[in-house]
């Protein structure tokens, strides 16, 4: 069952055009790659979903119209965004950063079983509580982002660029947490990703975008064996 549909989705920054007609779905569940070179309109897509930028066309999720809706009240349908550059707050302490995902929950005991869940998934963040959000490494705020997301308890989450500036040691520790949240929760997840061999292997199903249209879709396996596509591609 599709959770998310998009169908003929443009956008656009003022009189640009940035999207020309995506269709796209994600199972209910499932993990959805889009990928593409910078300026194909990866990072437009998400912020589509969320309310950020001027639409035309048609955005569900779980059968519900979403499009042109605020952002906030995307949110409260269970969409939880983790923006490019982490967007971190960074004047206050890592926990105090995770309750201002949960700012839209009154429900305390349930939030205080959510850190704890955080706290699971991410060890450091614990041990970093009361530190100051914007002295932690670049991977400590990256784990960060997705914990606060998670603090939504949402259904889907969008994720933007999670490698970029990270050591290959973080990454590889950073999606096999993705990968568990995503067993273990069933949170669906749409990321944006530069790294596509890592996408690939994280995801169900891959669209390559190329300047604001879908040129290649298919099961993400399919398309990290097809060599041809590689190549023109994904260069490598």
């Amino acid at each position: 069952m599709s959770l998310l549909e998009v169908s003929q989705l443009e956008a656009f920054y003022g009189q640009i055009k940035a999207l020309h007609g995506l269709d796209f779905s994600l199972e209910e569940g499932g993990i959805t790659t889009i990928l593409g070179a910078n300026g194909a309109g990866k990072t437009t897509t998400l912020r589509s979903i969320c309310g950020m930028v001027k639409t035309n066309g048609s955005i569900r999720l779980d059968g519900d119209d979403i499009t042109g809706k605020a952002t906030e009240n995307i949110v409260r349908y269970g969409v939880a965004h983790v923006p490019e550059g982490r967007g971190t707050f960074v004047r206050v302490s890592t926990e105090e950063n995770l309750r201002l995902g949960a700012y839209s929950r009154r429900d305390a005991k349930a939030i205080a079983e959510d850190m704890d869940r955080v706290y699971h998934y991410f060890p450091r963040l614990q041990e970093r509580r009361n530190q100051q959000a914007g002295t932690l490494s670049g991977g400590e705020q990256q784990m960060l982002a997705v914990g606060r997301a998670l603090m939504l308890r949402p259904r889907l989450m969008l994720l933007d660029e999670p490698s970029f500036g990270l050591a290959p040691l973080i990454v590889e520790e950073l999606f096999g947490i993705l990968r568990t949240i995503n067993e273990q929760e069933q949170v669906s997840m749409l990321l944006v990703e530069q790294n596509a061999s890592l996408a690939l292997e994280l995801a169900d199903q891959a669209y390559l975008l190329e300047t604001g249209r879908v040129v290649i879709s298919g099961p993400a396996a399919e398309i990290a064996a097809d060599e041809s596509v590689r190549q023109s591609y994904l260069g490598y």
